[in-house]
């Protein structure tokens, strides 16, 4: 377990280029270009990730409020980027979003459910907008939204279910090694 982390995170080092999903390459349907999307980049999956870990450790009803909230209100920001409606500090916002959501998980912090729907609420704008400012134009953005809120959904799932091993095997130290590997990768790619 902890070695299959490792090659993860060395991997990032390796390879910076990975790290953003604002590409928009290659012909695809709208759902499949929209679950690309955040998948499609490190920075997105870290995030997403995070979510889901987070929400684990906070426990309770934020198992599912947090998660829920981020996709929700990403949808809501894919709106604002498919519309072409500015939001400043898009790249920066979801940079700041992995080195937060990393030291939450790091430092355990169990903050109230409404502030912590409203920290992931204000990072999934940004996300969010990402994806949406780089819907192509020749696709339904129904599908795409559906795509994105999906990938989104199922990495959030992956950050509970792992979350949910690391404390059913009481590795909880290992979670919030975890949670600094992802702040230290928001600054790795803020400076890469």
């Amino acid at each position: 377990m902890n070695q299959s982390v490792l090659k993860f995170f060395v991997l990032l080092l390796i390879f910076p280029s990975l790290a953003f999903a604002h590409i928009g390459v290659g012909e695809t349907t709208g759902l499949m270009h929209g679950f690309g999307h955040p998948i499609g980049g490190v920075d997105h999956m870290l995030a997403m990730i995070a979510v889901g870990l987070w929400a684990i450790q906070i426990g309770g009803r934020a198992l599912w409020v947090v998660p829920c909230t981020f996709v929700g209100v990403m949808v809501l920001g894919g709106v604002l980027g498919f519309t072409g409606l500015p939001v400043p500090f898009v790249e920066a916002g979801i940079l700041v979003s992995i080195l937060i959501l990393g030291m939450l998980i790091a430092g355990a912090f169990k903050v109230p459910l409404v502030y912590s729907s409203l920290i992931v609420g204000l990072f999934a704008i940004f996300h969010g907008h990402a994806h949406g400012a780089e819907m192509p134009e020749s696709i339904s953005a129904v599908s795409y939204a559906v795509g994105f809120a999906l990938a989104t959904a199922m990495l959030h799932m992956a950050g509970l279910g792992l979350g949910a091993l690391m404390q059913k095997t009481h590795l909880h130290t290992v979670s919030r090694f975890a949670g600094g590997a992802i702040a230290l990768s928001g600054v790795y790619l803020a400076i890469a």
